[in-house]
This record gives C-alpha cells, structure tokens and sequence, in this order.
C-alpha cells in the first residue's frame, strides 16, 4: 500500500507540473479601453497592377473586401510597360496613356476600395539601363531624366484629380517606389539616387495639390527611415509618412522558388518589434508626428514557404497584429491572394504563396484570422489577456477573438521541409471566459475556430493526395470543408446581475472566435 500510494503521489505531481495552466480573460462589459484600432484592416496587399485587369483576381479582391474590410490596396508596378502609362514619340517626347490604369482604380472604386499608390517601376521609355525584376520585368534604374520622371508624375496625378476629383484624392496614399534598400534587385541606384528620385516625385505630387499624401522610402527590414526623414528635412522636400516593410523570417533573399530554405523566427517580437523601432524614430526625430504604414508585411517573404498555406499563419498574424498594437496606421498583409506572378505562374494550387486565397480562391487559414477581426465591434473592451480582443458593437453584441501561438519549428529543418507536413496540434488546456455585466437577455452563442483541421484547407489538400492539379469537383470539396461556418451555436439566456463564463479547449496555433449576437 505504501508502495502504491507513493506513486500515485509521484503520478499526481507529474500531473501538475505537466499540465498547461488554466488561461482565463477577464472582462467586464461596461470598462471600454476605447475605440478599436483597425489599423489591420486599412491595407492588404497585391503582387502588381496589370494582374488586377484580371477577372479571377478581381472577383476574389471584391469578396475579401466583402468579408475582411480593407479599405486600400497597394501593388507595384503601375508605372511598368504591362501597363502602357509612358512611352515617347520620334523626337523624345512624352506620351501618356492611362487606360489601363483607369480600368484598374475604376474598379478599385466599384467595390469601395481606394489605392495605396506605389510610383514604380520604370518604363522602359524613361529607364537609365536594361536591368530588370521578376518574371514581368520591372525595370529597376533610375530614370535617363529626372524632369521627365516629374513630368510623368505630375501628369498622372493631375490626372487622378481630374477624374476621380480633389477630395477623393485627398484620400489616397502616394509612396515612392519600392524597397530601394536592396540593391541591385528593385533599385539600381545609391541611396542618394533614390533620395532624388523621391524629391521629384514628392514635389511632383504636390505641384498638383499640396493636400495630397505623398511618402516612402518603402524599403526592406525597417532601413532608411531616419536618413530619409533628414533628408527631407534638411531640403524642404515635403514627407507625410513613412512606410516600410518586415518579414518574420531570419534566412533567404527574393528567395522566389523557396530553395535557399527560410526559416520562422525565433524571436517573440520579430516584425512587431521592427514597428515598434520605426515608431521611435518617428517621434525622435524632426517630424515625430509622421504617420507610419508598413506596406508589406507577412511570417515569410518569399512566394514559395508553405507557412503561408499552413494553420499556423493565422495564429502567427494575430499574435504581430496584437503586440503592434497602436505604433502603426497600417499593416498591409502581403498579399490577398496567390494570382501573384512575380516568379511566374505557379503550376500547383498549394505552392506557399503569400495570398490569403489560393489562386482558384480557396480560403487559406489566413484568410479567417482576417475574417475573424473584421467580425470585431467598435469598441474595445479593457482587457489583461495579451492573446486576445473583446469588443462590443453598437447592438449590444460582443464578440471575443482569442488564440494560442505556439513556435513549433524544430532546429534541424526549414520552413520548406516542416510545413509541407501533416502536423497534429498539441492541447494547450482550457481557456476559461469571464465576462461581466453582460445586459440581461437572450442570445445566440456562436463558435468560430480555426487551427488543425479547423478550416484548414491545405490539410484538406494533404488528405487527398496533394494532387498536382485539382479538379472542380475537388476545389468545392476543400471549400465546403473549410467553409469558416460557426462550429457551434447555442441559444443562451444571461440573467440579470449575472456574469457570462464559458471554458473553451484549446490547442497550439489555435485560433477562436465567441459571438454573442442578442436576439
């Protein structure tokens, strides 16, 4: 008996050290922390212009702003030859057409999106030398005259006032080129060159009307944020924002086909932490009231890492969005969808690119943890818990979106080799809701998740054989089974004076939604 009773002793201690600790978020209905910051939803991404006259690519930008809210949208290559904006006659004049662009931002403004506009790359009209990027040859130097690029961009600009008005204008964003940091791949030039080049265009905007928002320098990892402040200061050239980008990834460079093999992170704040560092030199620096967007952002940055098609990513971009918190105006996504081509069409329809859709518009887990914020009401609930958001809406309704983030990479392996794999999630224990001072009444309790083999399509994918094409009756198969419905509803009753407590499993890269929708 003793012997027995010193191991259940022994079984009981295991038991408690290896247990997870019970999580619990603790909210009271009537402590608001203010407005919600919707910073998440201001922008998302796109791979370039000329795939935006594409009816596939437009169809799926119309439901994502349907069903996640982003209000602008950013993408390069606009001013690239695909687009027939620039070319010259006989004797080395100017001669601008705009169709294609105006079929574009015309169809941008039917489904109420506004552009994030990116003033690159350079038409080969107007280019210094041959050398180019991507599949779709964006032509990456300087400009042969620096008045004609100003001329360019005047014109363009007086031409969007012309026909979509001042005011709408007003509106927009105007960045100057894109990721100029990283030499010789998008900018051909020194960072002098790029200053230059920046002016002109800055000055060219507004020449048009100086109301009009114009910024950059649109680089890679959070570089020449100050120096491009500075810059503007010490020459009186005008800057509203600053925007760059980060990726949460620690090897690999415009690693196109994911050969080279990335790698997630390790540290808690990567990415987040490159915002939180580019809000600092803001405010310290000659214009700290400056407004910060980072105009590409993702766990990856290339269109080959299957993190992007994993469960994973939702929790990943939950947990950037949380800990960025207030230091930026926006955080674009890159990109909305896998219709992305700058290594060239892809030939699978899980390949890990950056989309929140596959190219025959399968929703990704990514897609839902944008779904699931855009589902947030108005008002923030004060809250402790830093892996969750409790908001109410106007009606009374509140809505709790929570999640685990578990790094999961083993050591000995990359992205490329770990996330192609069918990975079961570990249970993470309970998190037990306690909501307080809830209105009396009836609602409806709606459950929404997304984790392994919760709208999990790219599971779906492993589980019929990771067909290299799939057919119809296939991609509605993968649809209908990650079709983001609630995985439980419930008729409840709250009393009056009565708290609201549910307790829900949870499991690694979790990531759940609780609606109380009154009736």
């Amino acid at each position: 008996m003793k012997k027995k009773g010193l191991l259940w002793l022994v079984f009981q201690v295991t038991v408690l050290i290896t247990a997870p600790a019970q999580r619990t978020i603790s909210v009271d209905y009537h402590k608001t922390s203010g407005k919600l910051n919707t910073m998440f939803k201001e922008c998302v991404g796109a791979g370039r212009a000329n795939e935006g006259l594409r009816a596939d690519w437009q169809q799926q930008l119309a439901y994502v702003k349907k069903q996640c809210g982003f209000k602008y949208i950013r993408m390069h290559g606009l001013l690239t030859d695909d687009m027939a904006v620039y070319t010259e006659d006989n004797k080395g004049n100017p001669v601008y057409n705009y169709m294609y662009v105006d079929a574009l931002i015309d169809f941008l403004q039917s489904i109420g999106m506004k552009p994030f506009v990116e003033l690159g790359f350079m038409p080969h009209a107007l280019a210094s030398g041959p050398q180019t990027i991507f599949w779709w040859k964006g032509n990456v130097t300087p400009p042969k005259d620096y008045e004609k690029w100003a001329a360019l961009v005047r014109n363009l600009t007086q031409h969007f006032t012309e026909r979509y008005g001042a005011e709408e204008v007003k509106t927009w964003y105007f960045e100057v080129w894109n990721e100029p940091n990283l030499t010789p791949g998008f900018w051909t030039g020194t960072q002098e060159e790029y200053f230059k080049l920046y002016k002109y265009a800055a000055q060219a905007v507004k020449s048009v009307n100086k109301e009009y928002r114009v910024g950059g320098p649109g680089t890679a990892g959070a570089a020449w944020e100050a120096e491009t402040i500075e810059f503007c200061k010490k020459n009186n050239v005008p800057i509203d924002f600053v925007s760059t980008h980060s990726y949460g990834v620690t090897q690999g460079f415009l690693d196109e086909y994911g050969q080279g093999g990335t790698a997630l992170s390790k540290d808690p704040m990567s990415v987040s932490g490159d915002v939180l560092q580019s809000r600092n030199e803001i405010q310290t620096s000659s214009k700290p009231n400056l407004e910060l967007h980072y105009t590409e952002w993702s766990s990856s940055y290339t269109p080959a890492d299957p993190l992007h098609d994993s469960y994973h990513e939702a929790a990943y971009i939950l947990e950037k969005l949380k800990q960025v918190g207030n230091a930026a105006n926006s955080m674009s996504y890159w990109v909305f969808t896998d219709i992305f081509e700058e290594p060239g069409p892809r030939h699978t329809p899980f390949h890990g690119g950056f989309g929140l859709l596959t190219i025959q518009g399968i929703n990704k887990p990514a897609f839902y943890a944008y779904q699931f914020l855009n589902k947030l009401g108005q008002t923030e609930l004060a809250n402790t818990d830093s892996r969750s958001w409790v908001t109410k809406n106007t009606r009374g309704d509140v809505q709790m979106l929570l999640w685990d983030f578990t790094y999961t990479l083993p050591d000995s392996t990359n992205n490329q080799n770990y996330y192609i794999k069918d990975l079961p999630a570990k249970s993470k224990g309970k998190v037990k809701i306690n909501l307080a001072n809830v209105p009396a009444g009836k609602y409806t309790m709606e459950i929404y998740k997304c984790g392994y083999r919760v709208n999990d399509a790219y599971t779906s994918y492993l589980d019929m054989g990771k067909p290299n094409q799939l057919n119809r009756q296939q991609v509605e198969k993968i649809k209908n089974q990650n079709n983001g419905k609630p995985v439980t509803t419930q008729q409840i009753e709250i009393k009056s004076n009565a708290s609201f407590s549910k307790e829900i499993e949870i499991r690694e890269n979790d990531v759940i939604m609780v609606n109380l929708v009154k009736r």
